[in-house]
């Protein structure tokens, strides 16, 4: 029984060491990102907001799972364009071999981008190698002059035109020495996020990411773009 009971001791004391850690990290996370919102002139907000996700129901990595939600969510304007960057959760749910139902929580990071500008859908993230297995099979990307660019990344849009006009040669050679996201084009938004959470320079690299590559669309592209 003596054993039972330093084992339970034991446990709890792990646990709330464990707690306690957790705590200090997410404050910790939550004081740098509120110093660089602070240095970049954004307004920071730590707590949950149910609602955001809901206001971009073309991101199909905004939709997934239940309980969605932001948090540590930054807003305001840089590079000239409106952007909210902010840590993202949502969970999924399975059933183990004894009927009990289990919950898995997921964490991202993730930026969004006011084009200003009417967007069409377009998908680009870097390849992987089950990419270069479904090719067999006939679900092929979108491929570009820059046999480079093809090889590293893998670009989807219903309107191959639309991905090339997004993607000239400047824009592929700048997407070339950037960091990797994945990058989804919205209605008027470009979210670019990965499947963990942001370390602090990666939300600035993301925004600037994407900014780069509006930068880059091309001047007739841009005038028709605004006559629509």
């Amino acid at each position: 029984m003596t054993v039972v009971i330093i084992v339970i001791v034991i446990a709890i004391i792990l646990a709330i060491v464990f707690a306690v850690l957790k705590h200090q990290k997410s404050e910790g996370r939550k004081r740098q990102l509120a110093g660089w919102a602070f240095s970049k002139n954004l307004n920071y907000n730590p707590a949950r907001n149910s609602g955001i996700a809901n206001q971009y129901p073309q991101f199909k990595c905004l939709q997934r799972g239940e309980n969605r939600y932001v948090y540590n969510v930054i807003e305001g304007n840089l590079g000239n364009r409106p952007v909210r960057a902010f840590d993202y959760h949502y969970e999924t749910h399975h059933t183990d071999s004894k009927g009990n139902r289990q919950t898995q929580h997921h964490y991202f990071s993730a930026v969004i981008v006011d084009a200003n500008l009417p967007l069409k859908p377009l998908f680009i993230r870097g390849e992987h190698l089950f990419d270069k297995l479904t090719e067999f099979i006939g679900f092929n990307d979108i491929d570009f002059e820059s046999a480079e660019f093809s090889k590293k990344f893998y670009v989807k849009s219903p309107d191959k035109k639309w991905a090339y006009d997004v993607l000239p040669q400047a824009t592929m050679e700048f997407m070339l020495g950037a960091p990797r996201f994945d990058i989804e084009f919205g209605i008027r938004h470009v979210i670019a996020y990965r499947n963990n959470t942001f370390k602090m320079q990666e939300f600035e690299e993301a925004i600037n990411l994407v900014n780069g590559i509006l930068d880059r669309l091309p001047e007739s592209l841009i005038e028709e773009l605004k006559h629509k």
